[in-house]
């Protein structure tokens, strides 16, 4: 995938992530059962967790970040969900925000090789797209979380839509 690729599906599928939320009221945005017994709350706190990892990856080509890498999925979204359970709703959304920004810019600073060439990241393992991590922790970690939001909405009577058929 080139970068211009990359930037206009990013682009594309949060417009859709921010349309699924924006369909959810405060009230409903706290409530358990959203994914698992996650709140959207914690599905938007446990997403930004892995677009903030890979900024200052981005920015200075070292592929390190959080020792909870080297844990367990399990455990680790277990941590990043007790680091976050007493943030506030509007707390997280604005960090959620602010992180988000932070990462759109980062991808539009890169070259076009940083997308395709690991060994452009010290660290990064040889056998690794570059790309394939950034769009993991950013508009693929969207697409793995729409599905049970989507499924939250049907159980509450509504119809999901698409932001183009909106």
């Amino acid at each position: 995938m080139d970068k211009a690729t990359f930037v206009a599906t990013l682009l594309e599928q949060r417009a859709e992530w921010e349309a699924l939320l924006a369909r959810f009221d405060v009230e409903e945005m706290l409530l358990s059962g959203a994914a698992g017994t996650w709140s959207i709350k914690d599905v938007v706190a446990h997403v930004a967790w892995s677009e903030h990892e890979m900024v200052p990856v981005m920015r200075s080509h070292i592929f390190s970040g959080s020792q909870l890498w080297q844990v367990s999925e399990d455990e680790r979204n277990e941590v990043v969900y007790q680091q976050n359970e007493a943030r506030s709703l509007q707390e997280v959304l604005a960090d959620e925000q602010k992180i988000y920004a932070q990462f759109l810019q980062a991808v539009q600073d890169l070259d076009e090789e940083d997308f395709h060439d690991p060994r452009r990241f010290q660290h990064m393992p040889a056998d690794w797209v570059p790309w394939q991590i950034f769009a993991g922790c950013s508009y693929k970690h969207y697409e793995d979380h729409m599905p049970s939001l989507q499924a939250w909405l049907i159980r509450r009577g509504d119809q999901p839509s698409r932001p183009s058929e909106a």
